[in-house]
């Protein structure tokens, strides 16, 4: 059970991670992430090149109108921009709330072959209380589920759902709002039917362990993927098709004291997923609000215009303002 103090504090939080009209930015990109991402555009991955992306990221006019919070990695957290401000000085001057990405990444599951877990428990009440005195108000940790005709198996299922409550109960004892990602991968030729009866399965696991652990529903937030056709799949989905299999799926496994879910892109396109979400919070009568928590989605056209030039910022920040609109747009047009 969290404090009183934490608890307000927390609800707070979620409030403002809910805005309406507003969803996440999710820059909490690893080194080796950011190295594909930089190799795109022929641009080394340095301190200063990723220092020099995210201030153009976080320094884009207006933002916070469509930005509610942003994931950062733990590098960001720490790094000034070129004026000499802390970059979360300058997110909460736009009105954007800082969070932290607190995993260490995937590795491999000792004896289950093809299947990952996520690490990163070992001294995470320290890392989480330094956290906090760095500006961040929320916190994220990621677990990854392969579909394939054996994955996930019952193991693989239970080591990262308890790996993900542990970190929310954490993250609700230091005063921070933990978003629990369970991703159910997109990669492979797995039907739409396939990937909503794991994910059901995955998120059935999740909440159950989220019990155990005596995490405060009604103080965290959700983030999970859409339920999609494999990226592989010779027939893929329409939207109504995937609002349809996803909500059905939410129904029956997230409880109502959830305050929100908030939808990662996965791999999808900046247009797809923008379409995708707009169908979804069109639906009615849901007893959670539904937002975005983007990453490549609302970066790729950003980065694409940036290419590392200083000359390129300002086409880099429309193009990022302009997808954020559009993904702000999606959401305030969820039904009441």
């Amino acid at each position: 059970m969290t404090s009183p103090a934490n608890s307000a504090a927390l609800t707070a939080t979620v409030k403002a991670l809910l805005a309406p009209g507003k969803g996440l930015l999710a820059a909490d990109e690893s080194f080796p992430t950011i190295e594909k991402r930089f190799k795109d555009i022929s641009l080394q991955s340095t301190e200063e090149t990723r220092r020099a992306y995210r201030e153009t990221l976080f320094t884009t006019p207006y933002l916070g109108r469509f930005i509610s919070g942003a994931i950062l990695f733990d590098e960001t957290l720490r790094q000034k921009t070129s004026t000499g401000a802390m970059m979360t000085s300058v997110l909460v001057r736009q009105g954007i709330v800082p969070g932290i990405k607190v995993d260490a990444g995937t590795v491999a599951l000792a004896g289950a072959k093809g299947q990952k877990v996520t690490q990163g428990l070992d001294g995470l009440r320290e890392r989480l209380a330094a956290y906090r005195g760095l500006g961040a108000r929320f916190t994220k940790w990621r677990a990854v589920f392969a579909i394939s005709p054996r994955f996930p198996t019952r193991r693989a299922i239970e080591a990262n759902c308890w790996g993900l409550a542990s970190f929310a109960a954490l993250s609700q004892e230091a005063g921070l709002v933990p978003i629990v990602e369970p991703e159910v991968l997109m990669d492979g030729p797995h039907s739409l039917t396939r990937c909503e009866e794991v994910t059901t399965d995955v998120l059935k696991n999740v909440f159950n362990a989220l019990f155990e652990q005596q995490v405060e529903l009604e103080d965290m937030l959700l983030k999970t993927g859409m339920v999609l056709s494999g990226s592989e799949a010779a027939v893929q989905a329409n939207p109504a098709q995937i609002t349809a299999a996803t909500l059905r799926c939410f129904r029956r496994t997230v409880p109502a004291a959830v305050p929100g879910i908030v939808f990662l892109s996965g791999g999808q396109s900046s247009q797809a997923a923008t379409t995708r979400l707009s169908a979804l919070c069109r639906a009615p009568h849901l007893p959670w609000k539904l937002s975005f928590s983007f990453g490549r989605a609302l970066q790729a056209p950003a980065i694409k215009a940036w290419r590392g030039k200083p000359e390129n910022v300002r086409a880099a920040q429309k193009a990022l303002y302009d997808c954020a609109r559009r993904n702000g747009a999606a959401v305030r047009s969820q039904s009441s």
